[in-house]
């Protein structure tokens, strides 16, 4: 029984970091920030199952560089969409313009 509240928690976690990242789309940043959430999530159930599996941890490290990665590759768009555009509406930004 403790097995599945353990396992249960993060998958809470992640639903809730969906449904934040489908129903807050307007400001780039708030979305970065809910798939941070859903990154953290996830890596807190990839440690449990590790665990409770009694496997090594290194594939969570792995994991935990390449979520790290992904984090500062979404600042810089951030970063590089304010710069050009001003602002980090989606509304204002078009993928079609030069």
């Amino acid at each position: 029984m403790m097995e599945f509240i353990y396992l249960l928690v993060p998958m809470f976690l992640f639903i809730m970091g969906v449904v934040i990242f489908v129903s807050n789309s307007k400001h780039l940043l708030s979305m970065l920030l809910s798939l941070e959430y859903i990154v953290l999530s996830l890596y807190f159930l990839l440690f449990i199952y590790l665990n409770y599996m009694n496997y090594e941890c290194f594939f969570s490290m792995i994991f935990l560089v390449f979520s790290v990665c992904e984090g500062a590759l979404g600042l810089s768009i951030l970063v590089s969409m304010i710069r050009t555009h001003g602002n980090d509406y989606f509304q204002s930004f078009s993928v079609l313009q030069c």
